[in-house]
């Protein structure tokens, strides 16, 4: 079984992998954020998840501050989404409009909107610097000083130039 850690990778997308990457996380955070979903028996019964994966998750959720609990109305433990949790709606939308695009034959399943007016909503990419919308050939990484006190904390060799 793999582990749950990229100890060696200096990166971001690793470090909210070892978060919401095990199997079902970014589901039960989709209910959470769009499905309205806050109790256990909400997440158990529309995802089918074994209730043990599921304690889990949502243990760990708390845990890591996307999630808080509290006493609903009826007495039940509910389990609402922090502004940390909140802050992966984005990555939600952008994996549906990939899987829109890649994995949805008979075409999307669900659309995002804006309930301020009911428009549609879609991810863009756009340059900070100059506003142009940026396509996924555009796009390039370039390690900062972060990563170069991060690897030698770590004890990892420098980058080579590219």
């Amino acid at each position: 079984m793999l582990g749950r850690t990229y100890d060696r990778e200096v990166c971001s997308a690793a470090r909210a992998l070892e978060v919401v990457g095990e199997r079902w996380s970014l589901l039960i955070l989709r209910n959470a954020a769009f499905a309205g979903c806050t109790r256990f028996t909400d997440f158990q019964q529309r995802l089918g998840v074994a209730p043990n994966i599921l304690s889990a998750r949502l243990a760990l959720f708390v845990e890591e501050g996307l999630m808080e609990t509290m006493l609903g109305e009826s007495g039940h433990l509910e389990y609402h989404l922090t502004r940390k949790g909140q802050d992966l709606t984005p990555a939600i939308v952008a994996l549906t409009a990939w899987g829109d695009r890649w994995a949805a034959p008979d075409g999307p399943p669900i659309a995002y909107g804006h309930a301020g007016c009911e428009g549609s909503v879609r991810m863009q990419l756009v340059c900070e610097r100059c506003g142009e919308q940026v396509e996924a050939p555009q796009l390039t990484a370039r390690p900062t000083a972060a990563m170069a006190a991060a690897r030698q904390r770590r004890r990892l060799p420098p980058l080579p130039p590219r």
